[in-house]
Formats: C-alpha cells, structure tokens, sequence
C-alpha cells in the first residue's frame, strides 16, 4: 500500500488555521480587554454616580411609557374605545409617576 501526502499537507494547513485563530481570538481578547477601574477616593460619590445611573435608567423607561400611554389615548379617542382609553390613562399616569420618581422619592424623604 502507497502512502498519500495529500493528508501531510493539509496537516500543516489547519495548523496554521487553527494557529492564526488562537492568535486572533488572543488578540481581541487583550483589545477588548476593560480598563482597570480604581475606587473613588469618597465611596458616597460612586454611590451617588450609580443612584444617578440607576435613576436615569428608570426615568428612561417612564418617558417610554409616557409615550405610550400617549399614543393609547390617541388612538382610543380616535377608534371611541374606552376601555382603552382606560388603559390609555392608566399607561399616562404611571409613566408620569415613573418619570418623576427620584423627586418623588426626594420630597417623601425630604
């Protein structure tokens, strides 16, 4: 029986292939790497940072459903549904209550 070298020359062929991969993933990898992130010196004010974060985040999502519940109403005076325009209102006053919840918060706590 003959050997073939069709099999020893696609070795080294997916050696390389195999080797750039590692060498790519390797390379995103140390790119995509995050920064080192130090503490603040005060740890009220990395408190407050996510506080302001968070709250920007939830104010988001209200405006959302403000516009929503917008959108709702429209349509609900449009179609003379109400029980949509039930839940239109409904949709409205808790995206108002949503957006204004950090001042809302602020004035309960005082």
């Amino acid at each position: 029986m003959r050997k073939t070298t069709e099999g020893k020359k696609a070795r080294p062929a997916a050696r390389a292939r195999l080797m750039a991969a590692i060498a790519v993933c390797a390379a995103s990898a140390l790119a995509l790497e995050p920064p080192a992130a130090f503490a603040a010196t005060d740890p009220i004010a990395a408190v407050d940072n996510l506080s302001t974060f968070i709250f920007g985040l939830i104010r988001s999502v209200g405006l959302i459903l403000l516009g929503f519940g917008v959108v709702q109403v429209g349509m609900s005076l449009k179609s003379h549904d109400p029980s949509q325009r039930a839940n239109g209102f409904l949709t409205l006053a808790g995206g108002v209550v949503i957006t204004f919840a950090k001042e809302i918060l602020d004035i309960i706590v005082g």
